[in-house]
């Protein structure tokens, strides 16, 4: 995709890019408040898909928890976007060819696909859930699934530094 490498190049060369990447303290300062999304979106998602499993919080209602951990998901979510393009841009020639990098962008991908399907298809009747001592198996297995692709994504992004 000789494209997207092109794209790359110029992001680099860009003055947020390079400014990033020539600073002593912008790269981790910006990495900083990435993981500090990261807490904020797995933290509560992780929650959410531990009620689901049947875990924790088993008193809680599903709709009610789901109300007041989302917008903090979003939030932490909004960040990792905003902090993880900034980094992207000062080095996103060299991480376009890392395998880490794409199988984290895979992961993120898939991770996206799998809350719409949630969404559309599994969390239309978890207001019939929210008295129910056993969540349904399509609830589990959402949440199961949410956990190893969260848990997959970040050991991703670790492995990042280190290919």
């Amino acid at each position: 995709m000789p494209d997207l490498l092109a794209l790359c190049k110029w992001l680099e060369q860009t003055a947020v890019g390079a400014a990033i990447r020539e600073s002593l303290w912008l790269f981790p300062a910006i990495e900083t408040v990435h993981l500090l999304g990261m807490a904020a979106l797995v933290g509560t998602v992780g929650v959410l898909d531990l009620r689901l499993l049947g875990w924790l919080m088993r008193r809680e209602r599903v709709s009610e928890l789901a109300s007041r951990l989302l917008p903090w998901a979003w939030a932490g979510f909004a960040l990792q976007v905003i902090t993880g393009a900034l980094l992207f841009s000062s080095e996103a020639v060299k991480v376009y060819g890392n395998p880490a990098f794409r199988l984290k962008m895979l992961l993120i991908l898939l991770t996206g696909v799998h809350a719409l399907v949630f969404h559309w298809i599994v969390n239309r009747d978890v207001a019939s859930w929210d008295d129910s001592a056993v969540l349904p198996v399509k609830a589990k297995v959402s949440g199961l699934v949410s956990i190893l692709l969260w848990v997959g994504i970040v050991a991703a992004g670790r492995f990042i530094g280190f290919v």
